[in-house]
């Protein structure tokens, strides 16, 4: 029988474990993303409250079977790894909570977090997706799929379901329609509603901008 990771050393042994997986990352979900997400999400929980030590350890675990960088839908890697963690049942089972309600989806399929704690998370994550961060972020993952950047007839597409959602391989401007723009609306916590305020503007700017240049106009 495995020997089980204390848990004073659980967030530490975490980070290592998934710092090594991520590091050279290139679609935009690299360790970096990781961490902000963490940082972004205890910064929230201060203000709104919630379990720090399931925040961070979900925040930290977040991407590790994320659908986009996998070949299923599941979480068994997630799980492997809580398991070895000595900590409560209570506890794992909440970060797994956590982890399994961050995900978009889709524009029309609800993405609800049932906890502060997984409110927190996706509040974090999503605001990594929006703002001058989220707009290098995406052109970086349209870049690791071989996306086009813009195709004027290819229209977004509101999605109705999870699957239409995974399959799409439309040009990355239209993620803005189709996911980006949406996020500041679907924010749960005060204090993340007020931090996306100002990135959510600046996608607006930087879309004038780019189909102003996109038509020649100056």
């Amino acid at each position: 029988m495995s020997l089980k990771i204390p848990k004073v050393s659980c967030v530490t042994q975490t980070e290592n474990y998934v710092r090594s997986l991520f590091e050279n990352e290139g679609s935009g979900h690299d360790w970096w993303h990781i961490y902000r997400v963490r940082n972004m999400a205890l910064k929230i929980a201060e203000q709104e409250g919630g379990d720090k030590f399931v925040i961070e350890v979900a925040s930290l675990l977040h991407d590790l079977d994320d659908w986009k960088l996998n070949n299923d839908d599941g979480f068994k890697k997630t799980v492997d790894w809580l398991c070895k963690l000595d900590i409560k049942e209570s506890e794992r089972n909440n970060t797994l909570d956590c982890i399994k309600q961050v995900s978009f989806k889709g524009a029309k399929v609800k993405t609800a977090a049932d906890s502060i704690e997984a409110q927190i998370v996706q509040d974090a994550d999503r605001l990594d997706a929006i703002g001058a961060i989220g707009i290098a972020r995406t052109f970086a993952y349209g870049g690791s799929k071989g996306r086009l950047i813009y195709h004027p007839d290819i229209k977004p597409v509101m999605h109705k379901s999870f699957q239409d959602y995974k399959k799409t391989t439309a040009p990355t401007i239209n993620h803005f329609y189709e996911k980006l723009l949406l996020l500041k609306d679907r924010l749960n916590t005060k204090t993340a509603k007020r931090i996306a305020y100002k990135r959510h503007k600046m996608m607006e700017d930087f879309l004038k901008q780019f189909f102003n240049e996109w038509e020649g106009n100056f």
